[in-house]
């Protein structure tokens, strides 16, 4: 994957970038950045792959000073940033914020969306969760926290998202380096603020009537989104379910072949309709 950068409407943005034919755009969420798809994406064949990054996250952090950062607003950077592009419509494929961003463009802008994926996404009003709540609520404290136990207390969040620590261990060392470069619980405080629910509620009466190709897959065991939302999903989006009997949250890195597998799945019935 190709680093690549581009100024859209005065916003520096980044993302990586492989491959040719129909986009397929994949969304992070919180705590992590387009790494988080590090072992998805070589399994994506025949499509042109692009993992944006969210403004105010992985190393775009300095972004959100003085920027909203809400995964509504994220949507909108989303569509601006496509067409800086000249991508008219793309694949979105979304997990955790960024399942909620693919949902909000979907429905407010149809015609940038060919098809969705989700996977253990958040939506409706499944966010955020207890632990994130809290961190909200205490940001006066928790942004002053000293960088080792910050680093705990995300190691404890990807260690419960993992179905697998080995997996567990790399996403440490992958997505925590990010934030203690950039002002460390400082910046992770600047996106928990940002967080509302309302976002995802203002169009979820909407989802069922995208009529568009989807797909959702779902670590069955996830403590952080519950598979009855997955669930949901399914039926407002008529799309098929596929539950990871013992899956987690981070999907992408615990079973990345499998959600390849389904993302290409996704391609074939997006090129078939």
């Amino acid at each position: 994957m190709e680093r690549k950068y581009a100024d859209v409407d005065g916003i520096p943005m980044s993302w990586e970038e492989e491959g040719e034919g129909i986009p397929v755009v994949l969304l992070h969420g919180i705590p992590t950045s387009p790494a988080l798809w590090r072992f998805v994406t070589p399994h994506l064949h025949g499509v042109r792959v692009l993992a944006w990054e969210m403004v105010g996250y992985g190393r775009s952090m300095n972004q959100a000073r003085g920027r909203d950062i809400s995964v509504a607003k994220q949507a909108e950077y989303l569509v601006r940033w496509m067409r800086a592009l000249g991508i008219d419509k793309a694949i979105f494929v979304g997990h955790d914020l960024g399942g909620g961003v693919a949902q909000i463009a979907a429905v407010r802008n149809p015609g940038s969306c060919a098809g969705l994926f989700l996977t253990n996404a958040i939506g409706y009003d499944s966010w955020p969760i207890p632990s994130v709540s809290a961190m909200k609520a205490s940001a006066g404290l928790v942004r002053h926290l000293p960088d080792p136990v910050f680093k705990a207390l995300l190691s404890s969040l990807f260690y419960r998202g993992h179905d697998d620590p080995a997996k567990a261990k790399n996403a440490c060392r992958t997505h925590i380096p990010p934030y203690l470069a950039h002002r460390g619980a400082a910046s992770l405080v600047a996106q928990v603020e940002q967080l509302h629910t309302a976002d995802t509620l203002a169009i979820a009466d909407q989802l069922p009537m995208l009529r568009i190709p989807a797909r959702i897959v779902w670590g069955a065991s996830d403590q952080f989104q519950k598979l009855e939302y997955g669930k949901r999903y399914a039926r407002d989006l008529d799309a098929p379910l596929l539950p990871i009997k013992g899956g987690k949250h981070f999907t992408p890195e615990d079973h990345p072949v499998l959600i390849a597998q389904e993302i290409m799945a996704l391609v074939q019935q997006v090129r078939s309709t």
